[in-house]
């Protein structure tokens, strides 16, 4: 039983207990201080059944920076050094298989439009955005930083687990997903060095291909592939599974997200004193993604439906391979790890309310 679950049972068994009470004992006060506390509690439990998911990683992102005892950070960076993220991962694009129908895997694949948009705004507009950025007065860590986080492409499970929470095609954002992180290889060292360019630095920036292709492979099609067939040959086994894949999926990503952070703490701790600036140019940075997707939508007329994995996805980064070419070309300048870091928990927790928007707006 889900936390949720339990905490509506509970509601409920004390409605039921109160229905018991005599009210005539209790003064005109305790009566009105009764009905508000209800519809306070009533409230409330709906606000953390629509913002669960955004609840939780602030929740978990601010237990793990604070904790300085080792109780979150050391069992978190044992997962991650022992292929925690990556076993999540798998299981994320399985239960998306599971989910998949062919209706939803003929209209994503059909979508050109759709496709090209999400590609335009991952490739090009962010890039473009981040030379934008660079004409304010910011440290050569956080601009480098920045320009890491431009260049790369979408995640590989958390923009379509959104794009599934918000009502889109998940098949579409896993079609954006493999052709964006396989583009990526060619797209990293000709963005990189044409940003850094405008820098003065003019270093070669390379990118194997071969470890890339493999993880799609690994990670993402091939667990995708086994949902599918999962469900195709054990259709009535799996069906009360079927409506839990989305949540489960969101709590997959909760893991990954508390994973990155435990590897992470350390640098965002060494750099408190400049927190602040990082944290207001992630968040008007990913800010003016998602007003470019929702701009880029409405232009091509991308209705409800094939829009939300074009705004996730389009808007969305991935962390793993930033935080690789970080250490690798920039280990001097610990700032751009954070800024890598803390941008991918900011935009999630934007996303979030993103898709509480995509969901009600028609």
């Amino acid at each position: 039983m889900s936390p949720l679950k339990f905490i509506l049972l509970f509601r409920d068994k004390i409605i039921d207990e109160l229905a018991h009470v005599d009210y005539c004992y209790l003064t005109f006060c305790e009566k009105i201080s009764l009905i508000i506390l209800l519809q306070f509690g009533e409230v409330l439990l709906q606000k953390l059944k629509k913002n669960w998911f955004m609840i939780g990683l602030l929740g978990t992102t601010a237990a793990t920076v604070a904790d300085s005892s080792g109780l979150l950070v050391i069992p978190g960076l044992w997962l991650k050094e022992h292929n925690g993220p990556d076993s999540i991962i798998i299981l994320i694009f399985f239960f998306s298989g599971l989910a998949l129908n062919t209706s939803q895997i003929r209209a994503g694949f059909k979508d050109y439009i759709g496709t090209i948009t999400a590609l335009f705004l991952i490739f090009i507009i962010s890039p473009l955005l981040a030379l934008l950025f660079s004409m304010l007065p910011l440290s050569t860590g956080l601009l480098l930083g920045l320009f890491l986080v431009a260049v790369m492409p979408c995640t590989l499970s958390s923009g379509v687990v959104m794009t599934d929470a918000a009502g889109g095609n998940m098949a579409h954002a896993l079609l954006i997903t493999i052709v964006s992180n396989s583009l990526a290889v060619v797209t990293i060292p000709l963005s990189l060095a044409l940003l850094l360019s405008f820098t003065g630095d003019t270093r070669v920036i390379e990118v194997d291909q071969l470890p890339i292709m493999i993880k799609i492979a690994t990670l993402v099609l091939l667990p995708l592939i086994v949902g599918i067939l999962v469900r195709n040959r054990m259709t009535d086994t799996v069906r009360p599974l079927l409506p839990y894949t989305s949540i489960l999926n969101q709590v997959g990503i909760l893991i990954v997200v508390w994973m990155a952070t435990c590897k992470g703490r350390e640098a965002i701790v060494d750099s408190l004193d400049a927190i602040a600036p990082v944290l207001g140019v992630t968040f008007f940075f990913h800010l003016a993604i998602m007003t470019a997707g929702l701009l880029l939508v409405r232009a091509f007329t991308i209705e409800k439906g094939r829009r939300e994995s074009v705004i996730l996805m389009g808007g969305q980064k991935t962390l793993p391979l930033s935080l690789i070419l970080q250490v690798s070309l920039f280990p001097e300048y610990g700032i751009a790890l954070v800024v890598c870091v803390l941008h991918h928990i900011i935009h999630l927790a934007m996303d979030s309310f993103l898709v509480q928007y995509l969901k009600k707006k028609e």
